[in-house]
């Protein structure tokens, strides 16, 4: 399976150096559209998206997520990114529909 990571230049560009694929994007709903072609390919299992750019889109990507388990979408801190305190039971919660 493939690891893609998605976002900024610097972001991607860390990962690449490290041998993971990369997706450039400029804004949010470039970021979306990506990442809803990326989840359609059976060979991607991780999709990195950097948390500038899925802030704006967060609810959508918890959609794709409750809808669909495989390819794993993990919002990661871009470079630069300040220190974010991550709620995950209230991510569950509005995953699982409870």
């Amino acid at each position: 399976m493939k690891v893609v990571a998605v976002g900024g230049k610097a972001f991607v560009t860390g990962f690449v150096l490290a041998g993971v694929s990369g997706e450039y994007v400029a804004q949010p709903s470039e970021a979306l559209k990506r990442i809803e072609a990326l989840s359609k390919d059976p060979l991607v299992g991780l999709i990195m998206v950097s948390d500038e750019v899925a802030k704006p889109i967060r609810d959508d990507l918890t959609a794709m997520k409750a809808a669909k388990p495989i390819p794993l979408i993990y919002e990661v801190p871009g470079p630069g990114s300040k220190k974010e305190k991550v709620e995950y039971r209230a991510m569950l919660r509005s995953i699982l529909g409870v």
